[in-house]
């Protein structure tokens, strides 16, 4: 099966099952796992932040940075589409009682400067406080300008704001944008500009589980004490820490080569008639697809061993467990596909000679 649903389907290697197996261990609800807190001493070296809280999910760790930078009552400016707002239950209005205050984004999902000034409330018993603005990157497998995160935390700050990043995939944007130069440094560029960072393991990098939120000691000092409250208290997860620790050792420069067969394989899209492809810089390449046949698409997909979504036209992620052959494969399911009459979708594929 070659899955290019995401890149949250990875399977740990066989090394990162070494490094879970060796993990010394302790009870990190109290604070003496060794492995847990290296993990969290090293995220925040490399993010620059004075602190870092080790969590399950990109989804908690995003939600303990909102309740830890906003009270009851309390508003965040957040994009209409952004994980944070769109993708994760509600939980800031559901459990922060954090109201969202949702902006139109544009296609490399930035929301236009003076919509957020227009957002932020006056201080007035009739609104909620405007406390906090977050961003996200990559962005749809973007990953987002320098100069676009410098003037909006620029302007959050001017206002009074705190910043977050929601960075499930940073280390793939910071590895798009590292230029031949250093990726912790590439990181450093795109996280300076915000407060806290929330950085996913389990994507690209690999791990089967968990995330991290950096920031200043005492965000993270709130932060755990929320985490304690939402249930993300953890025992023996020096486990888990070892196998995002080995990824930071050993799966941060590789992200280059998922990011290189997503333009293989959009390359190989953009020729097909019928086809719309919206190329990324990193590893996710997403595709419209005309008269409607995008379900009908995945489905032959399926049946031929390539798995894909279609959420918001078909998403095609590349990761550790992709190779060049199997997208070179998903590229001639989707060419006989494609290329049939309309209805005469098998007989497409039969011809193109991977039925």
């Amino acid at each position: 099966m070659i899955d290019l649903r995401s890149d949250t389907v990875t399977q740990p290697t066989a090394a990162m099952r070494e490094a879970m197996l060796r993990a010394p261990l302790g009870d990190d609800v109290f604070g003496d796992d060794p492995t847990v807190n290296a993990l969290q001493e090293r995220i925040a070296q490399i993010t620059g932040k004075e602190a870092a809280l080790f969590m399950p999910s990109g989804t908690q760790s995003n939600l303990c940075a909102l309740m830890a930078h906003c009270e009851r009552g309390d508003e965040y400016i957040v994009g209409q589409n952004a994980h944070t707002y769109r993708y994760e239950g509600g939980g800031a209005a559901v459990l922060g009682s954090i109201q969202p205050q949702p902006l139109v984004q544009n296609a490399q999902g930035e929301m236009a400067l003076v919509d957020i000034a227009a957002a932020i409330k006056p201080v007035d018993c009739h609104f909620a406080r405007t406390r906090l603005l977050a961003l996200e990157n990559t962005w749809n497998g973007h990953a987002m300008s320098q100069d676009y995160l410098a003037q909006a935390t620029g302007l959050a700050r001017r206002h009074g704001l705190a910043t977050h990043l929601d960075g499930a995939r940073l280390f793939n944007a910071a590895v798009a944008q590292a230029e031949g130069g250093s990726v912790t440094a590439s990181v450093r560029r795109i996280v300076d500009h915000f407060d806290s960072v929330s950085v996913c393991f389990s994507k690209g990098l690999g791990a089967p589980v968990g995330s991290a939120l950096c920031g200043s000691r005492e965000l993270i000092t709130k932060a755990l004490r929320w985490r304690k409250v939402l249930g993300g208290g953890l025992r023996q997860s020096g486990l888990l820490a070892a196998a995002a620790l080995h990824a930071l050792d050993h799966h941060v420069d590789r992200l280059a080569d998922d990011h290189a067969l997503a333009q293989r394989l959009a390359q190989g899209l953009q020729g097909i008639a019928g086809l719309s492809v919206r190329s990324a810089q990193t590893n996710i390449v997403f595709v419209d697809v005309a008269d409607g046949r995008g379900p009908a698409l995945l489905e032959a997909l399926k049946a031929q061993g390539v798995l894909a979504t279609g959420l918001i036209g078909l998403r095609f992620v590349t990761h550790l467990n992709v190779d060049a052959a199997g997208i070179d494969h998903a590229l001639a399911c989707v060419r006989g596909f494609m290329q049939a009459p309309v209805g005469g979708a098998t007989e497409g594929l039969k011809r193109s000679g991977v039925y």
